[in-house]
């Protein structure tokens, strides 16, 4: 991590109350973080990366904690490893000269999210207003190539193709990066093995479970909500991108030009998914702003919300799309659609989603680790 007094404080916060957790061991049974800290005598630089990723946040250690504020030893933990979690997206960002300059916490992560995905609508939607005639623009269009009638399908697929391509290869080198960051590969691993386990424990967000009541969402009362509009969140997205993969068999396979009608199989995809885009955003960016403030690191919300307010907008416009396309609304609509999500692919490797493959390649090298304690066992 670069030695500046937050980083260096924050880093220090975390160890000492991993220190103190690791001898108090009360809350050894509460999610996937504490049986990886048994393992530790010793908390290193790599560690901290490591478990600071592998944390949920889901806060039912601060609220069982009897360290938490107002004692003297004034433990926060999830507080802690959320503020070194969010060192290690500056810290792996990619491509290297990004690290430590990148803003991903506060009004200035607003900012950048918001300027990007705002350049992307104009982006798009500029040089339409300026070579798009306003009755074709304004006008009502249905029928196969309907869409392709105002923006041409090889622009649509070759910029968002292009930005995509480049946003996934920098995720997989931040990756990569912070895959050495969390340390030596336990030797002797099955790969497998360990890969169906982590999946599953990112399948069913195991670990938003607290100790299985669920999570401290507001106060000390366990709730599952934010483990369900996650998996909203989630899953809306995996639908909306299947909804774009049958799309793409329609159109170079089948011959079939979008719009498609409203019960095949592209619509029915991305209209389930972007439904439950919605609801996942909505409800935790309200979970958010509702928080007990205790175990939360104010200055990290902004990042949060960012994310979650343009998915909440592309999921809004292109429902909006879909409701309307067969009006006048259609032109202007699907040009912010496309703007919006154009943004979003932009700024994938550079805003809070990069906490999605850093927290999977985390739970990876959990599931390894506990298959070398079971085999040590043996």
């Amino acid at each position: 991590m670069p030695c500046t007094d937050d980083t260096q404080q924050s880093a220090a916060d975390a160890r000492r109350a991993l220190d103190i957790c690791n001898a108090c061991q009360f809350c050894d049974g509460y999610c996937t973080v504490f049986r990886a800290l048994k393992m530790r005598r010793l908390i290193s630089v790599a560690d901290l990366t490591f478990l600071s990723n592998l944390c949920h946040n889901c806060r039912s250690c601060y609220h069982a904690c009897q360290y938490a504020p107002p004692h003297a030893f004034d433990l926060n933990l999830p507080k802690s490893l959320s503020l070194v979690r969010q060192q290690t997206y500056r810290d792996h960002v990619w491509p290297p000269p990004f690290r430590g300059r990148l803003p991903y916490a506060g009004w200035p992560a607003v900012a950048v999210v918001a300027a990007v995905a705002l350049s992307a609508v104009m982006l798009v939607g500029m040089p339409a207003l300026i070579w798009i005639p306003p009755d074709v623009l304004f006008g009502r269009h249905s029928g196969p190539g309907a869409f392709y009638r105002l923006v041409p399908w090889g622009a649509i697929a070759g910029v968002a193709g292009a930005v995509m391509l480049w946003s996934l290869l920098a995720v997989g080198f931040s990756v990569a990066s912070f895959w050495r960051g969390m340390g030596p590969v336990p030797a002797g691993v099955a790969f497998l093995p360990a890969l169906r386990d982590a999946l599953c424990d990112a399948a069913t967000l195991r670990n938003l479970g607290g100790g299985g009541a669920g999570c401290n969402d507001r106060d000390e009362r366990f709730s599952q909500a934010r483990r369900r509009f996650h998996h909203a969140l989630f899953y809306g997205v995996v639908l909306c991108f299947a909804s774009t993969g049958a799309a793409t068999i329609y159109h170079h396979r089948l011959g079939w030009q979008a719009p498609y009608p409203l019960l095949s199989l592209p619509v029915l995809l991305g209209g389930i998914g972007g439904a439950g885009m919605l609801i996942g955003a909505a409800g935790l960016a309200l979970l958010k702003l509702r928080a007990d403030p205790g175990p939360v690191a104010r200055s990290l919300t902004g990042a949060d919300c960012s994310l979650l307010a343009l998915l909440f907008l592309v999921a809004a416009s292109g429902l909006g799309l879909l409701a309307l396309r067969e009006t006048a609304a259609m032109g202007p609509l699907l040009l912010v659609h496309l703007g919006l999500v154009l943004g979003w692919f932009a700024t994938l490797p550079y805003s809070k989603f990069l906490h999605a493959p850093f927290r999977f390649a985390a739970l990876l090298r959990a599931a390894m680790e506990r298959q070398c304690k079971e085999w040590g066992r043996g």
